[in-house]
């Protein structure tokens, strides 16, 4: 990258005579001599444009790796459309995890992919094919609409893998994987004549989730179900106006041979064609009398009779007591005709259409049947009563259909062995759950684990590789092969006495849920079945959201302990979901979506708002959605999303605890710590000032660990502290990864840059560094120590923000041993001398915030001395060797020290506070106040302040500690840490009231 400095006029002369041209003096970016004057995300990320992951150079890396291998698989992306916060959360903390990994000599590999998402894709693929041509997939056809799908693959898979790179993902992409790739279908039809032959896998007619709008059997986790308080219009595909849902409707059955009747309650009129029976509660006293004898309903539309019967589930204390029992459309129906031997009536086929043999309702769809159904039973006299009733209606994420319970055949795992193994190794502590709360839900889920519905009735995806061998009259069997020509064999060898002409083999059209693919990833992406690799496998830590920790992570283990008999890996890590600041979901409806664009170029709210019209004209807001959005846009982005640029993104995702249920993301958090690399990249740039005005001498002094370390004795008190919080800071972040706690690592660092070496240790160093200092070793040795914390500062950023570490690291030229630094860096920590520069520096604090609270502020101009009075010998003897530090650090003209309160009372003081019970400040600044009395009284008016500050801490303090949930439910150690501050709060009011007094 060429970078231009300056411009001016080159003279260049020419055969035909003299020409004056404009030129540039180009030199390139990087050197030390050579940094812009503020950091700009968008220069130093410049490489991210075109596709180039940041990466640190081979010869900052530690010398030789570990033996443990560090594997992590990346929860593929779907080919449906961009990256979205979700997305750049698990990239950011994976990456995290993967540099840091690295960092320490681990060999770190990270596995790319992408999913081919079945559902999703189809109906996006669908949509966009009415759209541009007017064409349904059906009249395309399967073959030409699989290209289509093709098609639209190759153009989304670019974007996204870019989109990934752009992030900074250090994935290894050599082994990226799409999960219909030819490996990956080979590994899917293994996994499924496996399972097949091991009678893991059946085929069952039953109830399954059913998408009308699809026509496939869809997933619990594309289900949404939306609470309705009471009657709500709700739009439905395929129909012309908003069908009503939130009512409840009395029904009568009227009792054969009685004049009795028995009333059921529905939400679900439709439904009410395929009732099988009625049935209540055996202890239910108000059917006692039609016990131990058979009891008949009639059924006014079928014109037969349906029988009551008798069973303990039933909810009697609900309505009536009685229930209709339609066992071809709900679950519980479903289990109770199974105990009792019932017939099923299915009423609804594939496309929402009520069958035949059901009189005039035949041929309608389901809502209109609903509606003829409630006339006709209206004008029978049957209908009781309609009333309003909240209830969960169930959706498809993907069509927003209702979604249909249907009897269909379809494929099924038997999941129950397979469960109780999942459940065993995190009772064994061969599998840990982080955060643990979530073993129980683990345990919750996997006892009640159900068989698994594998099949959808789309087109795209992976074929069932199951095969019906069809022979004699109308006789039939199902078999799994990985091949037509493997179905023939086996056909041969388990019919020999049938003539293979009379046999005919048909592979189901049918293809499997996108979740099975996905959870063969752990081992199916590192080489199985037919070269796994014991190098990737299995892997070490699974991090993903918690929202998916049944429908892939449970079935990951499962399948990986049936096919390869070890866990895919030891650990799951769950992160929360994304929330917007407020805690809300982000929805477009609600106008708070945030892609990662957004923050990493920025966005004007007209922009905002003109991304929400585009989806109301593309169809996916409706006209109230898109007011909505609108003005949700307006309130939470008045001036829209400033540029934070990719590592304030993936810092900002850090910064949150990503254990947490849900995670608030802030635009204006990303937007503060993009001023937070601005100022490390101001002390980059004054530590490369410094150390090139000592350049001639500064190669004496090498800035390693092991040099600095023979330099100790030359070293000043500030070096030696800010090399101990280096120390701190480096070993808090190596905790902090060890326990998936990255937003305690990005505060450790946010602490060290800002408030240690920036705030602090930086401006100790301008004592020695101004010119004509006769202390040219000390600078020097600044110079060294400034170098060092920077670079190994910046290499503990760097899993965080690789961007910016690479930058700068590039203009700091560290040594070739640096990231040995990392190992060696803790052995500068020393506890008490930080304890000491602790006491020095509340005191530097309270000496500032005294000047800034006096009316008006005390600023040099003032001439400020400030006078201390230190009762303990180790303060006074510290204070006493850093008076030029202390000078520095509060901006004063003098520091005066007093051995006695007897002298330290005789100064006329404008303020005074105590900053501790074992110190005393007074500030003295005579041009702002002449005179001892307004000095007295000025002096008594801070210390008030500081009183009735320290009382509102103590107050609160108080009732912390008094409160009993307090005292049953805080640690002992908090609990002692509250009482020692309490303590130390109130020496601080004793002391001051005796300087008031």
């Amino acid at each position: 990258m060429l970078r231009v400095l300056r411009r001016r006029n080159l003279v260049l002369r020419w055969t035909g005579g003299r020409r004056t041209t404009t030129g540039f003096i180009v030199r390139g970016y990087g050197s030390a001599h050579d940094i812009a004057s503020a950091y700009q995300p968008a220069h130093v990320e410049r490489s991210s444009t075109s596709g180039t992951v940041p990466q640190l150079p081979a010869e900052y890396g530690p010398k030789g790796h570990t033996t443990t291998p560090f594997n992590l698989l990346l929860p593929p992306p779907n080919v449906t459309g961009d990256l979205h916060l979700g997305h750049a959360l698990t990239c950011a903390v994976q990456d995290a995890l993967t540099r840091q990994a690295r960092l320490l000599g681990a060999r770190a590999t990270w596995i790319p992919g992408m999913d081919h998402a079945g559902i999703a894709t189809q109906v996006v693929v669908e949509k966009r094919l009415f759209k541009e041509q007017n064409i349904t997939r059906h009249e395309l056809g399967r073959e030409k609409f699989l290209e289509e799908v093709m098609r639209w693959k190759s153009e989304k898979e670019e974007s996204i893998r870019m989109a990934l790179k752009k992030l900074g993902c250090s994935m290894d992409w050599s082994k990226e994987y799409f999960t219909m790739d030819a490996h990956q279908s080979v590994a899917v039809k293994e996994a499924f004549v496996q399972l097949f032959e091991k009678g893991l896998i059946y085929r069952d007619r039953s109830l399954v989730n059913w998408s009308c709008t699809l026509e496939s059997a869809i997933s619990d986790v594309e289900v949404e179900n939306v609470e309705i308080a009471g009657p709500t219009e709700i739009a439905v595909p395929g129909y012309g106006k908003n069908i009503t849902f939130g009512r409840m409707v009395d029904i009568a059955y009227k009792v054969q041979g009685s004049t009795e009747e028995i009333v059921v309650s529905t939400t679900r009129p439709e439904t009410f064609l395929g009732d099988v029976a009625v049935a209540v509660h055996p202890d239910d006293g108000r059917y006692s009398h039609l016990r131990n004898r058979a009891t008949f309903l009639w059924h006014p539309v079928r014109k037969e009779e349906i029988p009551l019967i008798f069973d303990s589930a039933v909810d009697r204390s609900f309505g009536t007591g009685a229930v209709k029992i339609t066992p071809a459309h709900d679950r519980f129906d479903f289990e109770m005709g199974r105990r009792h031997h019932l017939a099923t009536v299915e009423v609804i086929d594939e496309r929402g259409i009520v069958q035949q043999h059901f009189g005039p309702f035949t041929g309608l769809p389901r809502y209109e049947a609903r509606e003829a159904l409630m006339d006709y039973l209206t004008k029978l006299s049957l209908v009781r009563g309609v009333r309003a009733h909240a209830m969960l209606l169930p959706l498809c994420s993907r069509s927003k259909d209702v979604v249909e319970l249907l009897l269909r055949p379809q494929w099924f795992v038997r999941c129950h062995a397979m469960a109780q193994r999942a459940m065993e190794a995190v009772r064994d502590n061969q599998l840990a759950l982080v955060p643990k709360a979530f073993e129980r839900e683990w345990f919750r889920w996997l006892e009640n684990c159900h068989d698994w519905c594998i099949s959808r009735q789309l087109w795209w995806g992976h074929r069932i590789p199951a095969f019906v061998v069809r022979y004699g009259k109308a006789q039939e069997q199902w078999i799994a092969a990985r091949s037509m020509d493997e179905a023939r064999a086996k056909c041969a060898t388990m019919l020999p006495n049938v003539p293979q002409d009379a046999i005919t083999i048909e592979q189901d059209h049918d293809v499997l849920d996108t979740w099975f693919s996905s959870a063969l990833l752990p081992f199916s992406s590192t080489g199985w079945p037919e070269n796994p690799s014991q190098h990737l496998y299995p892997l070490q830590l699974m991090e993903t959201g918690h929202d998916i920790l049944f429908f892939w992570v449970a079935r990951m283990v499962m399948l990986g302990q049936e096919l390869t008999g070890t866990l895919p890996f030891g650990k799951i890590l769950l992160h929360g979901i994304i929330c917007d600041e407020s805690g809300r979901k982000m929805s477009k409806s609600l106008g708070n979506v945030i892609k990662p664009d957004h923050v990493i170029h920025g966005i004007s709210l007209d922009q905002l708002q003109a991304e929400a019209e585009a989806s109301h004209r593309q169809g996916i807001l409706s006209k109230s959605e898109l007011s909505k959005s609108i003005a949700g846009q307006r309130k939470m982005f008045p001036n829209g999303i400033p540029e934070c640029g990719i590592d304030a993104l993936r810092f900002t995702l850090c910064s949150s605890n990503v254990k947490n249920h849900f995670i608030h993301f802030n635009v204006q958090e990303a937007y503060t710590n993009k001023l937070f690399f601005n100022k490390i990249w101001q002390a980059t740039r004054y530590t490369l000032a410094c150390t090139e005005r000592y350049d001639a001498t500064l190669n004496r002094v090498e800035q390693t660990c092991e040099a600095l370390r023979k330099q100790a004795h030359r070293l000043t008190l500030m070096d030696r502290w800010i090399l101990s919080r280096l120390g701190n800071t480096v070993q808090q972040c190596r905790e902090a990864f060890e326990g998936y706690n990255f937003h305690l690592a990005t505060a450790a660092l946010k602490t060290f840059f800002y408030t240690n070496f920036c705030d602090v240790y930086l401006e100790t160093t301008k004592i020695n560094m101004k010119q004509g200092c006769a202390t040219t070793d000390a600078a020097l040795l600044h110079c060294a120590v400034l170098k060092y914390c920077l670079t190994v500062g910046l290499l503990q950023m760097e899993p965080f923000t690789p961007y910016l570490a690479q930058e700068l690291l590039k203009h700091l030229a560290p040594s070739s041993t640096v990231a040995n630094e990392l190992a060696s860096v803790t052995s500068w920590i020393d506890p008490s001398l930080e304890e000491s520069i602790d006491a020095l520096l509340n005191i530097c604090q309270h000496v500032r915030q005294t000047k800034n609270e006096h009316n008006p502020p005390i600023a040099r101009k003032h001439n400020p001395i400030v006078h201390v009075h230190a009762k303990e010998r180790g303060l006074a003897d510290l204070l006493d060797t850093q008076r030029d530090t202390i000078q520095q650090l509060t901006h004063c003209n003098g520091i005066v020290l007093h051995g006695n309160e007897r002298t330290f009372n005789d100064a006329h003081f404008v303020a005074k506070c105590a900053p501790s019970h074992h110190c005393i400040i007074g500030i003295v600044a005579e041009s702002l106040i002449k005179g001892p009395t307004a000095a007295a009284a000025a002096a008594g008016e801070a210390s008030k302040k500081m009183l009735a500050k320290l009382d509102a801490e103590i107050e609160k303090l108080l009732r912390t500690i008094g409160n009993e949930g307090y005292k049953k439910s805080a640690s002992e150690s908090v609990q002692k840490r509250h009482q020692e501050k309490l303590n130390r709060l109130q020496q601080q009011k004793e002391e001051l009231l005796k300087m008031v007094s």
